[in-house]
C-alpha cells in the first residue's frame, strides 16, 4: 500500500497485476510481430530455465513435505530465478557474448505473463511456498474495508505491529 505499509489491498493487487499485463501484452506482440526471425532452440531453453531452477525444485519439495515447510533455498532461487535484475543480467550477458535476437523476449514474456496473468511474484520466508490464504490477512483485510470504521480503529488490536518507537 505504501513504504511504511508494504501489503496490498486486492484491489492494489489487480492494478499491480494489471502492470505487468502491459508488459506481457507488449513482448506478446513482439514476440508475434518477430516471429519469423526468433532463434526457437534458445528461446525455448530462456523460457523453461527460469522455472526449472527456481519453480520445480520448490514445488516438489513443497508437494512431498507433510509439514509443507521447506527449505529456505527453495524460496530463494524462486526469488532469484524470477527477479527482474537477474533477469537483465542474462540478457545482458547474453546481449554481450551472443548477441542481441528476438528470443531474449520470452524472458519478460514468461516473468510478466507470472505476474500479470497468474499473480505470482516473489516469495516471502514466512508464507507457504505455494499460495495458501492466511486467515490474519482476510482478517486485516476486513478491518480496513469495513464502513463505518475510524481511522483510529483500522485494524484489530491483534494485527497491530509494535515497532517500540513512541511515536
Amino acid at each position: 500500500m505504501d513504504q511504511k505499509n508494504p501489503f496490498e489491498t486486492p484491489n492494489t493487487f489487480r492494478l499491480h497485476r494489471a502492470e505487468y499485463l502491459v508488459g506481457f501484452v507488449v513482448s506478446a506482440v513482439l514476440l508475434v510481430m518477430h516471429w519469423d526471425e526468433i532463434r526457437w532452440l534458445p528461446a525455448i531453453a530462456l523460457f523453461l530455465y527460469i522455472d526449472l531452477i527456481g519453480y520445480l525444485p520448490g514445488a516438489i519439495a513443497y508437494r512431498r513435505s507433510n509439514s509443507k515447510k521447506i527449505s529456505k533455498v527453495y524460496y530463494v532461487l524462486y526469488n532469484v530465478m524470477h527477479s527482474l535484475i537477474t533477469q537483465a543480467v542474462v540478457v545482458g550477458l547474453w546481449m554481450l557474448f551472443i548477441g542481441p535476437e528476438w528470443a531474449l523476449l520470452v524472458i519478460p514474456f514468461h516473468l510478466f505473463g507470472d505476474r500479470g496473468l497468474f499473480g505470482n511474484f516473489l516469495k516471502p520466508f514466512g508464507m507457504p511456498f505455494e499460495p495458501v490464504p492466511h486467515p490474519l490477512y482476510a482478517k486485516l483485510i476486513d478491518s480496513i474495508q469495513s464502513p463505518g470504521r475510524s481511522k483510529a480503529d483500522t485494524a484489530p488490536e491483534s494485527l497491530v505491529v509494535h515497532s517500540g518507537s513512541s511515536k
